[in-house]
């Protein structure tokens, strides 16, 4: 099913509301004038609330599935609907607001 693409822009957070920006987007595809994310883009997440648990809030965050049939630089581009995990807590991350121009598969 088709889904908006994440690009720099989009507003991410991890399950525990800390925001997370990716770290490389790719450079050479723009969509609403911003870069988009690839599967290869490592996120950085700051601010996580997980607090109280004795667990590590999370850090890092990895997407690991995007889209199936587009793709930027030989790499699947990140859609609305893809899974992620962070590290180390091993949820995912929620993708809260995208562009709504270019869907992708």
């Amino acid at each position: 099913m088709p889904a908006p693409i994440l690009h720099l822009g989009a507003t991410i957070t991890c399950m525990h509301a800390g925001p997370a920006q990716p770290l490389s987007p790719f450079p050479r595809v723009l969509v609403s004038g911003q870069p988009v994310v690839t599967l290869a883009t490592p996120y950085a997440v700051t601010g996580c609330t997980l607090t109280g648990t004795g667990a590590p809030p999370c850090v890092t965050a990895q997407w690991v599935v995007g889209a199936v049939r587009v793709m930027a630089g030989g790499q699947p581009v990140i859609n609305q609907t893809g899974t992620a995990v962070c590290v180390p807590t091993g949820t995912g991350l929620l993708p809260l607001v995208a562009q709504t121009r270019v869907l992708a598969t």
